[in-house]
């Protein structure tokens, strides 16, 4: 059973406990996403509803799994907007997929690769990250996403988070809820604070959830040569990354 740690009075997992599970989540099991998560699609809508999306729009969907934010996402930006979905797991990717060819979209990019190492194919209008602790913890992650929004672009954020230090019980229950999908718990009390924080202006963060959890945006800081949205050129080796379930990486 996990022990209570003395100093923050949120829960500690043992070695290796956290890693397997969410090793688990994103690939055998990752046809049962939506349904082992159905509790945090009012955040995710919450999400989305935080970028100020207009039809034609470019948008990064950062560790976007099964493609559960695809459909709200689309439906702001239209047929002429774009969808860049990124995530490291090929089986997340593979149902993915599936959603976007069920539903004839033709907009939608799935890349298949860690956020640190993705070549992204486009310089966005805005990104989000949709319960994607482990990479808002990676600031090469960060500056690759960062690096691919335009100027003035907004980039968002929803997860779950530690409450109040206090509030043992609830805790524990936000443990047993996001352990299956976290690999690291380091910077749970403030998921936004290391990485996302120092990379934007003006970040606006309101907890949710009784504490447990979070929605936070904020703006990519004007650059000396500024960034447009649009496609990148990277000549025919993309053509020739493509992959048969409409994946790329």
């Amino acid at each position: 059973m996990p022990s209570f740690g003395s100093s923050l009075l949120v829960p500690s997992l043992p070695v290796g406990w956290g890693s397997t599970g969410a090793q688990t989540a994103y690939t055998r099991d990752a046809s049962a996403y939506e349904t082992r998560t159905s509790a945090f699609e009012t955040y995710r809508r919450r999400l989305v509803d935080l970028l100020p999306l207009r039809r034609g729009d470019v948008v990064l969907d950062v560790g976007c799994g099964t493609g559960l934010c695809f459909e709200r996402v689309r439906s702001r930006i239209g047929a002429e907007g774009v969808i860049v979905g990124v995530d490291a797991s090929r089986d997340m990717l593979a149902v993915a997929a599936d959603r976007v060819a069920e539903r004839g979209w033709h907009n939608v990019i799935l890349v298949q690769s860690p956020v640190e190492e993705a070549e992204l194919p486009v310089i966005a209008d805005h990104a989000m990250f949709c319960a994607t602790h482990d990479v808002l913890q990676s600031g090469d992650a960060l500056d690759n996403v960062v690096g691919h929004v335009r100027d003035g672009g907004t980039v968002a954020a929803a997860g779950g988070k530690w409450a109040a230090p206090w509030a043992v019980a609830l805790n524990a229950g936000i443990l047993a809820l996001h352990a299956p999908y976290v690999r690291d718990f380091a910077g749970f009390d403030r998921p936004w604070a290391a990485h996302l924080a120092p990379r934007l202006n003006r970040l606006r963060v309101q907890e949710v959830a009784m504490g447990g959890g979070y929605l936070a945006s904020g703006t990519v800081p004007p650059r000396a040569v500024p960034l447009v949205a649009g496609p990148i050129d990277r000549g025919d080796q993309e053509s020739a990354d493509d992959r048969a379930d409409g994946t790329r990486g």
